[in-house]
């Protein structure tokens, strides 16, 4: 009976994480300020991750402003979502506005993400909450509001655009280091291969050592 009741509290201590799709995305999250995990369930990553996320979502579990969840980007009814939100790769976290989220850079230990939600999962600036904005913030929302579909289309197809040029542009370098790590390396061993191959490396370094254990008086010939 006592193991019984040990299991019943263990389960409703650990919360389950509320899981998003593109569906219920926007649904899920109004309102709230969240502290989202895009994962893979492949991922050795995410599985290391997944107790403490679990842990943090039963903390953060009824609350009226943050909220704590998990989206599966090999799901076919969240790929989309994933997609929107420029994952790459597994985990990748990412809080705030649900309409504007931010890339996580914190550390990965459940202690930083306790003290992180504590600080940022609140009621903040945001087209919800537009009396929590600055003067200034208010007067760059009304600015954008006046905008027609088609201006504001062109801001984010701009900015779309430089990010996706800054990302081919490091891939397009990062494949030139490549190329020129693998070409110093096969310099490097061609120039190994050439020296030792002028002499036999291998016995003249074993010569080399049988010389220097053996006593002066022993190396004279007979």
């Amino acid at each position: 009976m006592k193991f019984i009741v040990a299991l019943s509290l263990l389960a409703s201590a650990s919360a389950a994480v509320t899981s998003l799709t593109s569906e219920s995305y926007s649904e899920a999250t109004a309102g709230k300020t969240v502290f989202i995990k895009f994962f893979a369930p492949w991922c050795g990553h995410c599985k290391t991750m997944a107790p403490d996320w679990e842990k943090l979502a039963g903390e953060w579990e009824g609350s009226e402003v943050g909220l704590i969840a998990e989206v599966d980007c090999t799901a076919d009814d969240s790929k989309d979502l994933c997609e929107s939100e420029g994952v790459e790769g597994f985990p990748t976290l990412k809080y705030g506005d649900p309409t504007s989220l931010e890339d996580y850079e914190g550390g990965r230990e459940y202690n930083d993400f306790q003290e992180f939600a504590a600080e940022n999962l609140k009621p903040m600036c945001s087209l919800n909450n537009i009396n929590l904005c600055s003067d200034e913030k208010k007067a760059s929302i009304a600015t954008l509001q006046a905008m027609s579909e088609e201006e504001l289309g062109a801001i984010v197809e701009s900015v779309s655009t430089t990010v996706a040029d800054a990302e081919s542009h490091l891939e397009a370098e990062i494949e030139k280091l490549q190329a020129a790590y693998e070409g110093l390396m096969a310099e490097k061993d061609a120039k190994i291969k050439a020296a030792k191959s002028e002499v036999d490396f291998s016995l003249a370094k074993a010569v080399l050592g049988a010389k220097a254990n053996t006593p002066s008086g022993d190396n004279e010939e007979l």
